[in-house]
């Protein structure tokens, strides 16, 4: 038996994975057009044709919409940006209720905060990580006036009970769909099917321009609040733009430039066939693990894809004598590249701990807009809580990766399982000898 990296054993793997690398030869010819032609942007703050931007953020935006065929598509600097114009065009207001989930980037939770909302966590799925909604529904008080579901790391969210609940309670329905370009729910398109989609052109996604975001929406009344939001709303309205409501149309410059959209243009156009690798990879990794007692691969409910932004597994410590940070901390000792987790229940950090944001006063959780109660405590989602102590994950899993390093990855994993009860003795008198 092969003695693990983590007890002073030969690590399988010696050097680092290569970044996830998806422009090429046409995204630098791309690059190269608009450095000659040296307009970079032709977004103007005002009421004219170039408040819609240049050609290539509208050719983009076009394109955008035919692949996931939704009505409308406004491109953004950020999904970060996207999150937050959907959450203004939504209408949501001080002392208003967001219902979000807490096992996801800050941004989706933050968004709320932003328009000095409250963000009211329900918890998750231990399957998918995804929102429960049974737990929403708990969660739905008269003050509630949207939910912001995630697809997270690449599953579909249960859109058809989420927009049940919505519907029944007269919310907007919010689609976080920066991890899932492509994934299917029942024959649709993860981020097309509630009111507002946000999708992710951060260079860690599936498909990149190094920052930039992507909003879609079927809803004209969104779609120019989202736009509006996005270039300067205010001073657009000046310039004779008529609007329905003046409501959250203070203006941002969350606007795309003329170089990421034409390399985001190119990156359009490869997403299925780097999906289609990423998945390939997926397919060899869960068919090297079934053979482990104790390990779980990814679930994907039926009628539904799963895009794998993040590739997880659940550790079943019955079976395995190991804590999740045990095992991640033994496969990185063999060169591996694996997370505990994804991150703690954003209701645990100091922001909504403190209840601090806006001002020394506390706002929006202490403003007198609010008239619900808070409740931020450990135990309010426990699903949630328990995936760190079960869970583990890794971005690896994805081109340009090959089936060599997916074996690779099955190597650690077993020898991690094969040692594991050595590996939890010697942690467990380091403990010892650190508590004495």
């Amino acid at each position: 038996m092969d003695k693990p990296a983590i007890l002073g054993g030969n690590p399988i793997r010696n050097m680092p994975y290569p970044p996830n690398i998806t422009t090429g030869k046409k995204e630098r010819a791309a690059v190269l057009r608009f450095m000659t032609r040296g307009i970079l942007s032709s977004f103007e703050g005002t009421n004219n044709e170039f408040f819609y931007g240049g050609k290539e953020v509208v050719a983009l935006e076009r394109e955008w919409k035919e692949k996931f065929q939704t009505k409308h598509a406004i491109s953004v600097n950020s999904a970060t940006s996207g999150l937050y114009a959907a959450v203004g065009a939504a209408g949501i207001a001080p002392g208003d209720e967001v219902v979000v989930t807490p096992f996801t980037m800050s941004a989706t939770a933050t968004a709320v905060i932003a328009y000095n909302g409250i963000p009211v966590f329900a918890d998750v799925d231990p399957d998918t990580f995804n929102l429960d909604p049974i737990s929403v529904e708990k969660k739905i008080t008269p003050y509630t006036k949207a939910i912001l579901a995630v697809h997270i790391f690449g599953h579909p969210a249960p859109m058809n009970e989420l927009m049940e609940i919505s519907k029944k309670h007269n919310l907007v329905l919010i689609e976080d769909a920066a991890q899932s370009p492509m994934a299917l729910y029942r024959g649709k398109l993860t981020g097309s099917i509630g009111d507002i989609g946000i999708f992710s052109l951060n260079s860690n996604k599936h498909i990149q321009c190094g920052e930039g975001g992507m909003v879609v929406t079927n809803n004209d009344y969104f779609a120019e609040r989202t736009m509006l939001i996005r270039n300067h709303a205010e001073a657009v309205v000046a310039n004779g733009r008529k609007v329905e409501s003046l409501v959250n149309l203070v203006g941002f410059n969350y606007r795309m430039n003329e170089i990421e959209a034409a390399i985001s243009r190119c990156q359009l156009a490869k997403i299925d066939d780097l999906l289609k690798r990423r998945l390939e990879l997926v397919d060899y990794l869960n068919n090297r693990l079934r053979c482990f007692k104790g390990i779980t691969t990814p679930v994907v409910k039926t009628d539904c894809t799963h895009v794998f932004y993040r590739y997880a597994l659940s550790i079943d410590r019955s079976i395995i004598p190991l804590s999740a940070g045990q095992f991640v901390d033994a496969l990185n000792a063999e060169g591996m590249d694996f997370y505990v987790s994804y991150m703690k229940p954003l209701y645990l950090q100091p922001i909504f701990q403190q209840l601090i944001a806006f001002g020394e006063r506390g706002c929006p959780f202490r403003c007198p807009w609010y008239k619900g109660r808070l409740n931020y405590e450990r135990g309010i989602c426990p699903e949630a809580e328990n995936l760190e102590e079960r869970i583990i994950s890794t971005e690896i899993v994805r081109p340009p990766q090959t089936e060599r390093d997916m074996e690779e990855i099955y190597q650690a994993i077993k020898k991690v399982i094969d040692n594991a009860g050595e590996i939890d003795a010697a942690k467990s008198k380091e403990q010892i000898i650190t508590d004495v």
